[in-house]
């Protein structure tokens, strides 16, 4: 569904690349030339081994992205807000997309071509080492995540995905601003559904987090934070 397009210059997202780039004056021949629409919450507007059709910048809303494991399981490999880049693995170096990505919630999407990208990255020099840089970052955060996923216990690797999401949506009304089922959150922590709800049901007793449906507040972050210092949380 199209919708009309988010004027960029008054985009209020600043940790977008499009948007921190848009004082360049070479920057205002692309902008014109991006796509933007409505993902509804729980569609998928990228499948995983599809030809990859550009990068997408959330305009507003959440997604998840997803890759595929062992035996078809569906493993959630990160979650992204307002401002984030999505698309970009496998970009550049492969004809297919190595990731899937769904809407956890009516999210705006502005699309920019594979032929945009690549005229914006071999014309704006300072937009291709910002986008260098991410891809640096973005690798150190894969290769530390493998490594908590090898030392940490299910316990902790929850918890350390509740201290992520709080870290990363905030928190309104003492509830974390993401909705998650219990499924999502064992598939990002890489664990059961089961487990994930043991450990859930656990941190309540001990009064460390609180639950309203689905959404989660954590109620004592010092605590948590304190049970995962060993495998370096900051």
């Amino acid at each position: 569904m199209k919708e009309d397009q988010p004027i960029c210059y008054s985009c209020l997202n600043e940790n977008c690349f499009i948007k921190k780039h848009l004082h360049l004056e070479k920057m205002k021949q692309y902008v014109i030339k991006k796509e933007s629409f409505v993902c509804k919450k729980s569609n998928q507007f990228i499948t995983e081994g599809d030809s990859i059709q550009g990068l997408y910048f959330i305009c507003s809303g959440k997604v998840k992205t997803i890759k595929t494991g062992i035996n078809g399981r569906e493993q959630i490999v990160r979650l992204t807000k307002n401002g984030d880049t999505i698309g970009f693995r496998g970009f550049g170096t492969s004809k297919k997309y190595l990731i899937g990505a769904s809407a956890l919630e009516d999210t705006v999407l502005c699309n920019f071509s594979n032929e945009t990208m690549f005229e914006i990255l071999q014309n704006v020099p300072e937009f291709t080492y910002a986008l260098m840089l991410f891809y640096a970052d973005e690798l150190n955060k894969s290769e530390n995540n493998i490594r908590k996923i090898a030392h940490m216990n299910v316990r902790e690797r929850v918890i350390d995905l509740l201290l992520y999401i709080h870290r990363k949506f905030g928190q309104i009304n003492d509830l974390i601003d993401i909705e998650l089922s219990r499924k999502e959150i064992a598939d990002f922590a890489g664990t059961t559904e089961e487990q994930a709800i043991r450990v859930i049901s656990n941190l309540k007793k001990e009064m460390l987090i609180k639950t309203v449906g689905k959404r989660i507040g954590i109620l004592n972050i010092s605590e948590l934070r304190s049970e995962i210092m060993e495998h370096k949380y900051f």
